[in-house]
């Protein structure tokens, strides 16, 4: 950028740039500068912009003026604010929330008990009721029971609703990848991979939920590897766990026998679209859970929710969750999130 010349014309390139790579990436790259606290930075590059050439199809970058008279069947009905494209909400409920809450497992599974992730079930709960989804919990199933679980929900008719939502408390692991990594056990200590999860409501699988976005929320470790962060002045503490009921929901990676992939079926898998899978922790790393308040990152999603679910689209509030998580206790964690959506995604109108 540095030999486009001027600083103005360095910010055009890099306008520019962006334009290059999607749809999503300026908004996106303004969302992020405006949340470090760049805004200066981030309305240079807005009239950059604006004074580019028109494109075939202008874009008009106003706000919409949304109709707070609107019919009651449609008061609650998202309607775009921007010029970009969203997913709408109209229906009501918008779509089905499946809950798979996994506390405790058979004793040949040698995984302990998951407490605290209660307290996350019922504020996830309460709050996707909140947001109008039809909410369905079900609590210690063996891998083979959440499969059933998973796909009875995948081929259900969503033809009438505009959204699907699937979150897993349970403990986790690495497994082989395609597109989506980790994985998370049954209570009978079997991993199912998170891309298997996935893949059941994919465009071929489940047909009713072309086009609309599903959602997963996956609080489980990613591995068992535990970031230390780094050290920020000479006060910072030490290796040493915090103090407190904390726990982790780590199960070491094990090599599976074999091929652990059937390659037929992952070679016809379509290229996922309209999916958005958000982690509690990067791959490779522990997610942490403490017994009376529940994990960091159901905590902080819920709060995030609260606070911002009706003004802002989801990605921005996720990189508010991995802003706030990682900043938290001694130890670092970073939730991950692998992004295929389409259009920007919110909950609700503003």
């Amino acid at each position: 950028l540095q030999s486009a010349g001027s600083r103005g014309e360095q910010a055009r390139k890099l306008v520019i740039d962006l334009e290059t790579r999607g749809k999503q990436a300026f908004p996106m790259f303004l969302s992020i500068l405006r949340d470090t606290g760049q805004g200066d930075l981030a309305d240079m590059l807005m009239e950059e912009y604006q004074g580019l050439p028109a494109a075939p199809q202008p874009v008009d970058l106003q706000p919409v003026q949304l109709d707070i008279h609107a019919e009651k069947h449609n008061k609650s009905c998202f309607t775009a604010t921007c010029a970009w494209q969203v997913y709408e909400l109209k229906a009501d409920p918008c779509g089905r929330c499946l809950i798979i809450n996994n506390v405790t497992f058979s004793r040949d599974s040698c995984l302990s008990p998951r407490d605290g992730s209660d307290v996350d079930c019922k504020k996830l709960e309460k709050r996707f009721k909140a947001l109008r989804f039809d909410v369905l919990t079900r609590r210690n199933l063996p891998a083979q029971e959440m499969v059933s679980e998973l796909q009875r929900l995948a081929r259900r008719d969503h033809s009438a609703l505009d959204c699907c939502i699937v979150v897993i408390l349970s403990h986790g692991c690495q497994t082989s990848h395609i597109q989506f990594p980790g994985g998370v056990y049954g209570t009978d200590g079997t991993p199912i991979p998170i891309e298997k999860i996935v893949n059941y409501f994919n465009g071929s699988n489940c047909p009713s939920l072309r086009g609309k976005p599903k959602l997963f929320f996956i609080q489980a470790c990613g591995g068992e590897q535990k970031d230390r962060g780094f050290e920020v002045d000479h006060d910072s503490p030490s290796d040493e766990a915090p103090e407190g009921s904390l726990e982790s929901d780590a199960v070491p990676f094990q090599t599976p026998l074999g091929n652990g992939d059937e390659p037929d079926a992952v070679a016809s898998l379509p290229t996922p679209s309209d999916i958005l899978v958000s982690y509690s922790t990067f791959p490779g790393f522990v997610s942490w859970r403490e017994v009376s308040s529940g994990s960091w990152y159901v905590e902080t999603l819920d709060s995030v929710l609260e606070q911002h679910a009706r003004s802002e689209d989801l990605l921005n509030m996720l990189l508010r969750v991995a802003n706030a998580v990682s900043a938290r206790g001694r130890y670092k964690q970073i939730p991950g999130c692998f992004n295929f959506l389409r259009k920007k995604f919110f909950f609700s109108c503003k």
